[in-house]
């Protein structure tokens, strides 16, 4: 036996799902949802701005990167 085929490969990495980016846009942008458009919180008044420009951008990324990302893999 040579010295190559003695030693043990390590195990492949696990694989990631391919949406997790979707499902991080998603958390995201519900997060930034509920900050901008339902809180009561005072404390958040001057950021609700922010968190509505952030939700309203972040939601459709994330349903659009959905379906093209189920679009790339039913091709498969």
């Amino acid at each position: 036996m040579n010295e190559k085929t003695s030693r043990k490969e390590p195990p492949p990495p696990p694989q990631m799902s391919p949406y997790v980016f979707t499902l991080l846009l998603l958390g995201f942008g519900l997060w930034c949802f509920w900050d901008g458009w339902v809180t009561t919180n005072p404390e958040m008044a001057d950021y609700a701005l922010f968190n509505q420009v952030l939700s309203a951008v972040l939601i459709p990324w994330a349903v659009w990167d959905f379906f093209k990302v189920k679009k790339k893999y039913k091709k498969k």
